[in-house]
C-alpha cells in the first residue's frame, strides 16, 4: 500500500513539473548583432546558446541576424571571438508571441604570451643543424672568386666583348680586373698640389725674364 502511494506521489510529481515546464509559452526571438562601438558595424557569426538548453546553439549569419524559438524566462548567451559575451533573459508575457532587440557585443582586447616556434624537436638536433650549416661568403671572398682565373675564363668565353677587351690579352685584363681599383686621382695627392704650385710660379718667372730681354724694334725715320 506504502509502495503504490509512493508511486503515485512520484508520478503527481513528474506530471506537475513537466505541466509547469510545458506551461512557459514559446516565443520567436529575433535580432540583430551589433558592434557597441559602431552601431551600424554588424558583428557576423556569433554564437548563440540556450543556457536552460545548452543543446540547442546557433550562429548569426553574415549580416549579424538571427531568428529562433525560446520560452518566455529562457537566458540566452552571445558569444564571439574578440568580444565580450553577453548574456539576456528573454521577458514573460511578451506581446504576439514575438521578442525583438539589438544585441550590442563590446570589442574586448585580448593578450596573448609571446612564443616562439622552432623547427627543431630537441637541442641535439638544433646543434647538428647548426654545425653542419654552410655559412654565406662574406664580399671580399666573393670577389675573389668572381676573379678568379676559371670564372674570368668563363666570362671570356661566353660573355661577348667591346671594343677595348678585343684588343686587350688575357693577362691585360686579368690585370685590370684585379688592379684597376688601386688607381688613385692625382688631385687628392697633396704633393702634386705642391708641384703645380711651383710650375706655375716658375712659369710667371719665365715669362717675366722673356719681357725683359725683350727690345721694341727701332722705326725708320723718313726725311722730306
Amino acid at each position: 500500500m506504502k509502495k503504490g502511494f509512493g508511486l503515485i506521489c512520484f508520478l503527481f510529481a513528474t506530471l506537475t513539473a513537466f505541466a509547469q515546464k510545458q506551461e512557459a509559452p514559446l516565443v520567436q526571438f529575433t535580432g540583430i548583432i551589433n558592434n557597441a562601438d559602431s552601431t551600424n558595424v554588424p558583428v557576423p557569426y556569433v554564437s548563440i546558446v540556450n543556457s536552460k538548453n545548452k543543446t540547442f546553439a546557433i550562429y548569426s549569419n553574415y549580416k549579424g541576424y538571427f531568428s529562433f524559438v525560446v520560452h518566455e524566462n529562457d537566458t540566452i548567451r552571445f558569444s564571439c571571438v574578440g568580444y565580450a559575451p553577453i548574456i539576456i533573459q528573454i521577458p514573460e508575457k511578451v506581446a504576439n508571441k514575438s521578442y525583438t532587440r539589438q544585441i550590442l557585443l563590446k570589442p574586448q582586447m585580448s593578450d596573448l604570451p609571446a612564443s616562439r616556434n622552432f623547427p627543431w624537436a630537441n637541442e641535439e638536433e638544433f646543434t647538428k643543424e647548426f654545425l653542419s650549416t654552410k655559412l654565406a661568403d662574406d664580399d671580399l671572398e666573393n670577389a675573389r672568386k668572381n676573379l678568379s682565373n676559371a670564372n674570368i675564363s668563363s666570362a671570356l668565353r661566353t660573355l661577348p666583348r667591346d671594343g677595348l677587351e678585343s684588343g686587350m690579352t688575357f693577362q691585360d685584363f686579368h690585370y685590370g680586373a684585379v688592379n684597376g681599383h688601386s688607381t688613385v686621382n692625382s688631385l687628392l695627392n697633396p704633393f702634386n698640389w705642391g708641384m703645380l704650385i711651383k710650375e706655375i710660379a716658375e712659369g710667371d718667372k719665365s715669362r717675366n725674364a722673356d719681357k725683359q730681354t725683350t727690345t721694341p724694334a727701332p722705326t725708320a725715320s723718313t726725311s722730306n
